[in-house]
C-alpha cells in the first residue's frame, strides 16, 4: 500500500507506557498527517517515583481493613474475594483490567492484551465459572505464515507442509520428538535453570526463528533468555496428540475484568478509585499508610493490611522497609515492552485460524477477535478485527514514548501484515494500537525457583499478588492464583496470626 493511501487510514493510539504513571488522557486518534499522533502524557509522577522522590504524605483521611494496590486481574480478583471486608482498590489507569482490558469498535470487542485461558488451569477456569462466565472453546491448533505460505497446525500435520527444505522439515520433526520425550517432573530442577537455546544447538536457524517468535508473545523472552522448563511445558501442550483446550471470549480475557467490575461496582464503586497512582506504602506499627495521587491531589489512607497487586519493579520502589534480599529479587525480574495492534477491516480478510504465528515480521502473531462466536447461527460479522501481538526488545521500550516511535511500530506492523496477502486489497478502516511498557515478565532461568519465592514473601502487613508473583510464566491463571494466596495471607494476619516467615516450596 502506498504512503498516500495509508494517510487516509485512521490510527488510534492508547495505553500506558510507564507503569506507575496515571493515564489521564486517552492518546488521541489522528486522521491524515502520516499516522498516529501521541498526546504528551504527564510522566512526572512515575518518573519521580522511579528516581526515588519522597512525597510529602498528607494525614490519614480514612481507615480500612485492606487496601489493594493495582486494578488488573489480580487486584480485581482480590477485591472480589474480599467483598465481606472494608476494602479500597487503587488503580493508576482510568480503567480497570490492566493487560486484560476489553475494547470495542462499533460494538465489536477486541483484545488489548491477554488472549485466552486453558480449561485445565487450576485457578482461572474454576474462577471464571464462579463469577458466571461461560468459557467459549477455541478448538483450533496454532498455524503459521512462513515464507508467505499459511501452514495450519504447524507442529502437527503442518510439519509436512513447512515451506523449507526436506532437511529442515526433518529437523523440526526431530526437535518435536525430543521435546515430547522429556520428563518435566524428573528434570524440573535442571530445566528451570537452563536456557531453552541450549536445547537448540545443532538445529537450523529456521527452528530458532520460530521459537524466538513464539516465546516473546507467550512468556516475554527469546530462547536465550527463556527457562527451558517453561518452553518445553508449553510445547508439550502445543504439539501433543490432543488439541489444546483453550477458551476465551470476544475481546479476550478483558471479559473477565469487565465481569468483575460489573459485579463489584454497584456495591463498592466509591471504594474503587481509578486514576489513582500510589506513590508510597509505609508500614507503621499496627497499620500501613498508603499515599496516592488522584486528580492532582495527594491523599493518604490507612489499612490493617495491604495487597500489592502491582508489578514488582514498581512495588519495589513504593513499599518502604522491604528486606534487602527481597528488594534485590524484585529488581532482578525483567519485563518486555509490548504493543497490541488491532487492524480493523470492513470485509473478510482472514479467518482460517484463531492464532497464527508469523516468524520474521514486526509482530509475532495475530488473533481473530471474534473467532469463538463467528460460527454462531445468529451472528453477523461486519468487521474482521485482527489483533497483532507485537512484543519488542527491552532496549526498544523508549520507542513507545513518542510520536515517531509509535508511528514506526504501527507502520511496520501494517506493512508486514499486508505482505502476507500479496495482490490483495487489505486496507483497514482503522488501526488501534494499545501499548504497554512492562506488561509481561520474562520467564528467565531461575526466576520461578529462586527469584519469585523471595519476591513474594509476605511482610508483616504487606502481601504480594500480581502475575509476576507466582510463575512460571505471566498468565491470568497465575494472577488469580496469586490473588487467592495473598488474600489468604492477609485474612490470616487480620485474624491475629503473624505473617509466615518462610514460604512453602515451589512446585517442581
Amino acid at each position: 500500500m502506498s504512503a498516500n493511501r495509508r494517510d487516509f487510514i485512521k490510527f488510534v493510539v492508547a495505553g500506558a507506557i510507564s507503569a506507575g504513571c496515571p493515564v489521564d488522557l486517552a492518546l488521541l486518534s489522528a486522521q491524515n498527517q502520516g499516522g498516529p499522533e501521541v498526546d504528551s502524557e504527564d510522566n512526572r509522577i512515575c518518573h519521580q517515583v522511579r528516581d526515588g522522590k519522597v512525597f510529602t504524605r498528607p494525614p490519614v483521611s480514612s481507615r480500612h481493613d485492606i487496601v489493594i494496590v493495582g486494578g488488573g486481574i489480580s487486584g480485581l480478583t482480590a477485591a472480589y474475594l474480599l467483598r465481606h471486608r472494608d476494602f479500597v482498590l487503587l488503580e493508576k489507569e482510568p480503567h480497570w483490567g490492566g493487560n486484560a482490558y476489553l475494547m470495542e469498535f462499533q460494538g465489536n470487542a477486541y483484545a488489548t492484551g491477554s488472549a485466552y485461558i486453558e480449561r485445565d488451569e487450576t485457578a482461572a477456569y474454576p474462577f471464571v465459572k464462579e463469577i458466571g462466565l461461560d468459557p467459549l472453546p477455541v478448538n483450533c491448533r496454532d498455524g503459521s505464515f512462513i515464507k508467505g505460505e499459511w501452514v495450519p497446525a504447524t507442529w502437527n500435520e503442518g510439519l509436512d507442509k513447512l515451506p523449507y527444505s526436506a532437511s529442515v522439515r526433518e529437523a523440526f520433526k526431530k526437535f518435536k520428538k525430543e521435546m515430547l520425550a522429556i520428563d518435566l517432573e524428573k528434570r524440573a530442577a535442571e530445566l528451570h535453570n537452563m536456557r531453552f537455546s541450549d536445547l537448540m544447538k545443532g538445529y537450523p536457524e529456521e527452528l530458532k526463528l520460530w521459537w524466538d517468535t513464539f516465546g516473546p508473545s507467550n512468556w516475554g523472552a527469546v530462547s536465550e533468555d527463556t527457562s527451558a522448563w517453561v518452553a518445553i511445558d508449553n510445547f508439550q501442550g502445543l504439539a501433543g496428540d490432543e488439541v489444546p483446550d483453550y477458551c476465551t471470549w470476544p475481546g479476550g480475557l478483558g471479559a473477565i475484568s469487565k465481569k468483575l467490575v460489573d459485579i463489584l461496582q454497584p456495591k463498592f464503586g466509591e471504594y474503587m478509585r481509578a486514576g489513582a497512582t500510589t506513590v508510597a506504602v509505609v508500614p507503621d506499627g499496627k497499620e500501613v499508610q498508603i499515599t496516592y495521587m488522584q486528580g492532582g491531589e495527594l491523599k493518604t489512607v490507612a489499612a490493617k493490611a495491604v495487597i500489592m497487586a502491582t508489578p514488582k519493579f514498581i512495588t519495589q520502589r513504593i513499599v518502604q522497609g522491604l528486606p534487602e534480599k527481597q528488594s534485590d529479587a524484585m529488581q532482578q525480574i525483567r519485563y518486555i515492552p509490548y504493543c497490541v495492534v488491532n487492524l480493523i477491516f470492513d470485509k473478510p480478510v482472514f479467518g482460517k485460524g484463531y492464532d497464527t504465528w508469523c516468524p520474521g515480521n514486526t509482530f509475532t502473531d495475530f488473533i481473530v477477535a471474534d473467532w469463538v462466536i463467528r460460527n454462531q447461527a445468529d451472528y453477523r460479522s461486519k468487521y474482521n478485527i485482527l489483533s497483532c501481538y507485537t512484543p519488542m526488545a527491552e532496549e526498544e521500550r523508549r520507542n513507545l514514548l513518542d510520536d515517531a516511535g509509535v508511528r514506526k511500530v504501527a507502520a511496520n506492523v501494517l506493512g508486514d501484515f499486508q505482505k502476507l496477502f500479496p495482490g490483495s486489497n487489505v486496507d483497514p478502516v482503522e488501526v488501534h494500537i494499545y501499548r504497554r511498557g512492562h506488561p509481561l515478565y520474562m520467564s528467565t532461568p531461575g526466576l520461578y525457583t529462586q527469584i519469585q519465592p523471595l519476591a513474594r514473601r509476605p511482610m508483616d502487613r504487606v502481601f504480594f499478588a500480581n502475575t509476576d508473583s507466582e510463575g512460571p510464566e505471566s498468565t491470568t491463571d497465575r494472577a488469580i492464583a496469586a490473588a487467592r494466596r495473598a488474600v489468604k495471607e492477609a485474612e490470616a494476619r487480620l485474624a491475629g496470626n503473624p505473617a509466615p516467615k518462610e514460604l512453602s516450596g515451589v512446585a517442581g
